[in-house]
């Protein structure tokens, strides 16, 4: 989702490392070594990784900026491919067809068939086109703060995963709890008062029955 959109859902993160003195050089450095893959003529299922903000097409983060005031701001990109099962049986069973009429056999094993199977889905994915999915970040790294534009599980997930590897430093998703507990400086036994309470659910009209 981008973040110049009309309409946009956001998660919020605090980030709980520190960077290096050359902040932009190795963030520019993290962004390029993790650039996300093009897979259109590979046989792969999914690609993950980062492209600029302007041009998240072209992954080219050697002119892009990526700094805007005191934010580090582009985005994630996670391209996906799928074989539909109808298109796969179609061709499976072309296949196995092929295979026997070749062998002059009458069936299969079971192995034979699930090798069959994954030759002819790997043959599918080199020709099926990715599907991207771009997501915006903007990273307030005076403040430690992160804004990521979506609040898909997979998405989110991904994000995680992928900052860790690119930037050795951890992100905490910001809920309820984990904000308390990182900006109130609670104590310890204010922190187990904390995990212990539950939300309430809402009510339309605040009355009482």
């Amino acid at each position: 989702m981008s973040l110049l959109s009309s309409s946009v859902s956001i998660s919020r993160y605090r980030v709980t490392g520190k960077l290096p003195e050359a902040a932009l050089e190795y963030v520019r450095e993290a962004l390029k070594q993790n650039a996300v893959r093009d897979i259109d003529n590979d046989p792969v299922e999914q690609s993950v990784g980062w492209t600029p903000l302007e041009t998240p097409f072209q992954p080219d983060f050697e002119a892009a900026s990526i700094v805007y005031g005191t934010a580090f701001v582009f985005s994630l990109r996670m391209d996906k491919k799928t074989v539909p099962a109808k298109i796969l049986k179609k061709h499976l069973e072309t296949a196995v067809a092929g295979r026997l009429a070749k062998t002059e056999r009458n069936a299969l094993s079971r192995m034979e068939k699930a090798e069959l199977k994954e030759e002819v889905f790997r043959r599918l994915l080199v020709r099926m086109p990715a599907v991207p999915h771009v997501y915006d970040l903007v990273w307030h790294y005076e403040t430690d703060d992160l804004w990521f534009f979506s609040n898909l599980k997979a998405a989110n997930e991904a994000l995680e995963t992928l900052f860790t590897k690119s930037f050795k430093i951890s992100i905490v998703r910001m809920f309820p709890y984990t904000a308390a507990e990182h900006l109130c400086d609670l104590k310890s036994h204010e922190k187990d008062v904390l995990m212990k309470l539950s939300a309430v659910p809402m009510q339309e009209g605040g009355g009482h029955a």
